[in-house]
């Protein structure tokens, strides 16, 4: 997606339960988001290939919301949500509308989530959609339980469980850091009994054991407090995904107001554009309800031809100009270069976001390279 393709159909939707009564009502939906897409020029067979796979979305269980991107016949890119995008909506444009993915695929960080006892640990990697399986441990089943009597053979055996519990701590810590680094995740949540989740968190190396919290709830039994282990794995996620943020706009400050570093961040359309062109884009900032976002920008055949002038993106080689989002453009040509996005809270340029809502911290400083 990040190569010119377009027009580009985009849906965002939710399928709804899979039961009869939402049948028709479902039905009606897809209808009118077709429906919008031929009144906004989409052709036939893009707004066929939107149709089947609308159809073919509806989960097994439960609400699905899903977003879809078409161009060509074809649908390019099917993502699950993490939200519900709320009223369905369609658009033809000359790029795919994908700032609204930002914020309904969630920025909350992958959790990978450790249920563990004195005899071992189960992992779930717990991201959009529902938890998936991500390994896991069985340590030394015994002696794990302490004996009640107090002459020296039950110390003895005592001394025992200690080294057994001990002995499972480290083993587990050491498969998590293994299904850490391949899990993708940014943060872990171990659950189970305090002691044992505490002697597994004090055996991670001290960089896991950063982004590593403990719940006082769940653990490997079957319905182990799970409703309040889902409230303890979202706070967590939430809080990790503020804090990144907060690291971010610090940056963001930083590089705008050091006088050492003249252009380590831009803001506003022009300079992010021109950042854009030349590759030095490391993180696009997008407040929700900047107005610059909307800000009409010309784009050509590439990723890196955008400009706020059709003239200034003919003279970056493109052949065939077209209009379009500021928004679209900006985060399409930052993926293509293998740059980040998020979406910032906020209002305004009082609280240190970008002015007029966009904004960008740089590779390199512009006085670096030029």
């Amino acid at each position: 997606m990040t190569a010119r393709e377009g027009p580009w159909a985009t849906v965002y939707a939710t399928t709804g339960p899979p039961d009869e009564a939402a049948t028709t009502r479902r039905e009606l939906t897809w209808q009118e988001l077709c429906h919008s897409l031929e009144d906004q020029g989409a052709d036939a067979p893009t707004v066929d290939a939107v149709r089947r796979a609308l159809e073919r979305s509806v989960p097994d269980a439960g609400p699905r919301a899903v977003a879809l991107f078409a161009a060509e016949g074809r649908v390019a890119l099917e993502c699950r949500l993490a939200r519900d995008p709320g009223r369905p909506e369609a658009s033809w444009s000359v790029l795919p509308r994908l700032t609204p993915l930002l914020g309904l695929a969630g920025q909350e960080p992958a959790c990978l989530v450790a249920r563990v006892d004195r005899s071992g640990g189960d992992f779930e990697l717990y991201d959009v959609g529902r938890p998936t399986a991500a390994g896991g441990v069985q340590g030394q089943d015994w002696p794990i339980h302490r004996a009640s009597a107090g002459d020296w053979s039950v110390k003895h055996f005592d001394a025992a469980v200690e080294n057994t519990w001990e002995h499972n701590a480290s083993l587990i810590a050491e498969e998590l850091g293994r299904a850490f680094e391949a899990s993708g995740a940014e943060l872990v949540v171990l659950a189970g009994g305090a002691r044992e989740c505490h002697a597994v968190r004090d055996r991670l190396p001290p960089e896991l054991r950063e982004v590593t919290t403990v719940s006082g709830h769940g653990g490997r039994a079957a319905g182990a407090d799970s409703d309040q282990l889902a409230a303890d794995i979202e706070a967590a996620r939430l809080d990790h995904a503020a804090r990144r943020t907060e690291r971010l706009l610090d940056r963001f400050r930083a590089g705008r107001n050091a006088s050492d570093r003249p252009g380590a961040a831009v803001e506003g359309v022009p300079d992010v554009a021109e950042a854009a062109q030349q590759h030095r884009i490391d993180t696009l900032l997008l407040r929700g309800t900047g107005p610059d976002l909307h800000r009409e920008v010309w784009v050509g055949e590439e990723p890196d031809q955008v400009a706020p002038r059709r003239s200034d993106v003919q003279q970056l080689g493109a052949e065939r100009p077209s209009p379009a989002r500021a928004d679209d453009a900006l985060l399409l040509s930052t993926a293509a270069a293998g740059g980040e996005a998020v979406v910032l809270p906020g209002d305004g340029a009082a609280d240190g976001t970008p002015a007029g809502g966009v904004g960008a911290l740089l590779r390199w400083p512009r006085s670096d390279r030029e």
